[in-house]
């Protein structure tokens, strides 16, 4: 059994101004974007080069961070930014949706695109392996920030999060963080080292996240204030990943079936 080691959410402490390590972790996610971005540049078949990484993550950020939040606010936690609407800009606290953030990441991925003259998919194609470590970054933003727990197990590797109850859980940050992280960037990376049909990256970026993120919520407590949806089992996080899976299974087959 494993005790949660109490890390302290700010970094720094310099009076008027805290560095959360939360905040810390987006800008390590868009960093390591960027610098993934630039070596993808040199494979041929890039449709960027690595002067455009720059505005290409710039975009990305605003849309992941906005996205995110409002994801956040409208899917889990609505009426309780309707009654304090200021709570919506501490993002330091946490509360980001990565359904939200996504579909930020694609709007922002459209404009980008349409404004270098490059197809929507050429652009999501581009991008999905460099989103993977900032989930990693994310998750354990969530770890630090002692959140996202998970719910109780006698597995040797079960967690007490002292601030929570004196239970062993499961700490489904750091599953989150391997699988949707780690895991899901060796995948992509490997794929997309040759080239492959358009639509066929982003198709299996949907399908990996997808399974990855419907397998840890079996483990993972949904919010107290939303409980399980129906079946004692479904969660929010289940019926937002849901289309991500058809949809991945969708891309991958059109993009085979037309190449």
């Amino acid at each position: 059994m494993l005790t949660y080691p109490q890390i302290d959410p700010v970094l720094l402490d310099l009076g008027l101004v805290k560095i959360h390590w939360y905040g810390l972790m987006y800008l390590c996610a868009f960093g390591s974007a960027w610098w993934l971005g630039v070596r993808k540049t040199q494979q041929a078949w890039s449709p960027y080069d690595a002067q455009q990484i720059s505005d290409l993550v710039f975009y990305a950020a605003i849309g992941a961070v906005l996205g995110g939040r409002l994801g956040y606010v409208l899917f889990y936690n609505l009426p309780v930014y309707l009654a304090s609407p200021l709570e919506i800009l501490k993002v330091w606290r946490g509360g980001m949706s990565f359904h939200g953030g996504l579909l930020g990441v694609l709007i922002a991925m459209y404009f980008y695109g349409r404004q270098q003259g490059r197809s929507f998919f050429q652009t999501t194609d581009f991008i999905a392996p460099l989103v993977p470590p900032g989930l990693l970054f994310g998750r354990l933003g969530n770890f630090i920030n002692g959140e996202l727990w998970g719910a109780p197990t006698h597995l040797p590797w079960g967690m007490v999060f002292p601030h929570v109850d004196a239970l062993p859980r499961h700490p489904t940050q750091l599953y989150e963080a391997a699988l949707e992280g780690a895991a899901l960037f060796g995948l992509l990376w490997l794929f997309a080292a040759k080239p492959r049909p358009t639509m066929a990256v982003s198709g299996l970026f949907l399908l990996g996240y997808g399974c990855f993120r419907f397998l840890v919520e079996f483990m993972r407590l949904p919010d107290a204030h939303l409980g399980y949806l129906a079946f004692d089992w479904l969660t929010m996080g289940h019926v937002l990943t849901l289309p991500m899976l058809l949809a991945g299974m969708l891309l991958l087959g059109l993009a085979y079936r037309r190449a």
